[in-house]
């Protein structure tokens, strides 16, 4: 049994009434068979009158009222245990603990589905116990009474199945924490893909996601189905085994009936217990099965809840993967530790353009409305507008005028409801996006940040060597307070970058665009929003050279990144833009 699920449930005063009712009532009705057996047989035998009937149909009725008092309590302890077990649960995941700094789509995964799959442990597995530890000691002692030759078959079959049942069950637990596991990663995969599709999308990895889900969830197929093998082919064993200690009690009670050494009663008497004495520990080793997810969910919740000091030595594990799927999913030698801070320059490098393919695009907007579904006003109204090859233009207004609908129509993340975008005289929606966002440095107002290491966060969408992760976080002021971090570049960050400051998290997101020097366009909504002013001065010189030979668009609202652009375009509400 669960110690942990336990020791809570004797501490919850909501719980205690309410378990010990359910066990109570288990155990009565599982004692009630003693009565049922000696009615049925003394009236089948001619022992008791016909009068005897109505006390046997009250021992069933009273049987029938425990076994639903047992599963109403059951349930009301598994309600309150559970409501118990996410009060002290959901608490740990506002924590910036490295323990819990793990994607929400596996909390909520574990405070979801996972603790409601306790309701098989408490109302099923554990009465069953209860029943097990009682019920089949008070059947032998009553065939040793009755007859001392089947007590002793009994006796030395019962424990066959509590063997064979620990041996399955060894297996069962194993592939059903392997089930449990390919659960919680497929949705925190799954959730931390869809948060951060946006920037999938305009660093090129979003297709590649797909594949990665499908084979997250055909793991999770797999592991189910290995665990629904092993639950079938232990229900066979337990099966056959008490089958099989049946036939060693049946046949020599009705072969020593015929020869008359036993009489009729008795006889009825023992093949009515037997079988009581092997319920409970088979329907003990069925439970078992369906209470293991459970049991892996509540392991992994406790240990949230009263985690394990680290000891010095350990170490996060850390990849060279390119996706924070790949990080996931492909753990690697660990890192040595960051050891001298001091020893690291932070400097704004140059950062020269290479490997470009194409010339910096012309970009031209041509009366361009957007009109989000379900909404009457525009997001944009007829914006026209023409930025030259390599220009750099600060666009600026008040806030939801549609500054960002502007930057999402060039990812491709919006279609304009009238007008076009020309790109070097190519229209936008006849471009192959999967060839036109590679072309592209992005940093949206509200960067995603995955589950991943730093080095893998800004790595995102390119083939940067660690030392061009490092030159881009030098660039975008990223690189001191990565120093600091316990593993430097190889620390893992929490979901949505939970143990870093916002900003902290602006810069991780900005160190993207400077990672990425073939990009030919420059797109940056509001990037120096939530720097100090120290930071900012320097973000904007970086991003001066970094702008240079290409064509960049910049959101802004803080002076010194507007004066950073060679013209400034204000948008106005539901006005149209114009510009040479």
């Amino acid at each position: 049994m669960h110690k942990d699920l336990l020791r809570l449930a004797r501490s919850e005063r909501t719980v205690r009434p309410h378990l010990a009712a359910c066990l109570a009532a288990a155990v009565a009705a599982g004692l009630l068979v003693l009565v049922q057996a000696e009615l049925l047989a003394g009236v089948l035998s001619g022992r008791f009158t016909v009068a005897v009937l109505l006390p046997l149909a009250l021992v069933v009725a009273a049987r029938g009222l425990l076994g639903w008092g047992r599963g109403v309590f059951a349930g009301r302890t598994a309600t309150a245990l559970k409501s118990a077990l996410r009060r002290r649960l959901l608490p740990r995941f506002q924590e910036p603990d490295a323990a819990v700094s793990r994607r929400s789509g596996e909390l909520v995964t574990l405070a979801g589905r996972g603790l409601d799959a306790l309701d098989a442990y408490l109302t099923g597995y554990l009465p069953a116990v209860a029943v097990a530890g009682v019920i089949p000691i008070a059947v032998v002692v009553r065939l040793f009474v009755a007859d001392l030759e089947t007590a002793v078959i009994v006796l030395l079959t019962l424990p066959l199945i509590p063997i064979f049942g620990a041996l399955v069950g060894w297996t069962t637990r194993a592939v059903t924490q392997q089930q449990w596991e390919a659960l919680t990663r497929l949705g925190g995969h799954f959730l931390d893909v869809v948060r951060g599709l946006p920037t999938l999308r305009a660093f090129g990895r979003a297709r590649h996601q797909a594949s990665v889900i499908q084979q997250v969830a055909a793991a999770h197929r797999t592991a189910t189905m290995r665990t629904l093998r092993v639950a079938f082919l232990s229900s066979l064993v337990l099966e056959l085994v008490a089958s099989l200690s049946l036939a060693l009690v049946a046949v020599p009670v009705g072969l020593r009936l015929l020869s008359g050494s036993l009489d009729l009663h008795t006889a009825l008497l023992v093949l009515l217990l037997a079988p009581e004495a092997y319920i409970p520990l088979r329907a003990m080793g069925t439970t078992f099965h369906a209470a293991m997810e459970g049991v892996a969910a509540a392991d992994q919740a406790f240990s949230l809840i009263t985690p394990t000091p680290a000891t010095p030595t350990t170490t996060p594990a850390t990849t060279t993967a390119r996706d924070h799927a790949q990080v996931r999913e492909q753990p690697a030698d660990l890192p040595k530790p960051v050891r001298d801070h001091a020893q690291i320059r932070i400097h704004a490098p140059d950062l020269r353009i290479s490997g470009r393919d194409h010339a910096p695009p012309g970009i031209r907007f041509e009366g361009v409305t957007v009109r989000y579904p379900g909404r009457e006003e525009n997001a944009l109204d007829a914006v026209t507008l023409r930025i030259s090859p390599g220009e750099r233009v600060a666009i600026v207004g008040p806030s939801g005028v549609g500054k960002s609908t502007l930057l999402h129509v060039l990812l491709g993340f919006v279609t304009p409801s009238e007008g076009r975008v020309l790109i070097d005289g190519a229209d936008l929606a006849g471009l192959d996006l999967d060839e036109w966002r590679p072309r592209l440095a992005f940093v949206p107002q509200r960067p995603h940040l995955f589950a991943a290491t730093v080095s893998a966060n800004i790595s995102l969408g390119s083939d940067a060597s660690p030392d061009e992760v490092r030159t881009a976080a030098a660039a975008a002021q990223a690189a001191e307070f990565v120093a600091a971090l316990p593993y430097g570049y190889e620390t893992e960050l929490g979901e949505r970058g939970a143990n870093l400051s916002a900003g902290q998290r602006q810069r991780v997101a900005l160190a993207r665009a400077f990672c990425r020097p073939s990009a030919e366009v420059l797109l940056l909504d509001e990037p120096t929003a939530r720097l100090d002013g120290r930071s900012e001065a320097a973000v904007v010189e970086a991003t001066r050279r970094l702008s240079e030979g290409r064509t960049s668009i910049i959101v802004a609202h803080r002076p010194a990144m507007i004066e950073l652009a060679d013209r400034v375009v204000r948008l106005h509400d539901h006005a149209q833009t114009g510009a040479a």
